[in-house]
């Protein structure tokens, strides 16, 4: 069974940039075979899918609202994801998860809550 730890959060101004962070481990899980995503929860809303990317970091594809501020890489020698967030609004607000799956579904971990505010 995975599990991940989605790290990096906290509280920022907008406008700013910040890295989150993603571990990735488990019994019998491979990491570098397995494509993954970032998904978030805004407060008061439904879950939402951002981001994926391939086993081997070739190919990602993003929502349309973060394209070009939002990066997904990995590095599969460490077993970590991460999502480098630039030029953040206040409707990036949210709690970010990396379940190991293309798309939405998946295992959560316990998440990472990034506030964007004046």
């Amino acid at each position: 069974q995975v599990q991940l730890v989605e790290s990096g959060g906290g509280s920022v101004q907008p406008g700013g940039s910040v890295r989150l962070s993603c571990s990735a481990s488990g019994w019998g899980f491979d990491f570098s075979s397995n494509a993954m995503s970032w998904l978030r929860q805004a407060p008061g809303k439904g879950l939402e899918w951002i981001a994926s990317l391939t086993d081997d970091g070739s190919y990602s594809k993003y929502i349309r609202f973060v394209e070009g501020r939002f990066t997904m890489t990995r590095d599969n020698a460490k077993n970590m994801l991460y999502l480098q967030m630039n030029n953040r609004g206040v409707d990036d607000t949210a709690t970010y998860y990396c379940p190991e799956v293309w798309g939405k579904g998946g295992t959560r971990g316990p998440g990472t809550r990034v506030t964007v505010s004046e």
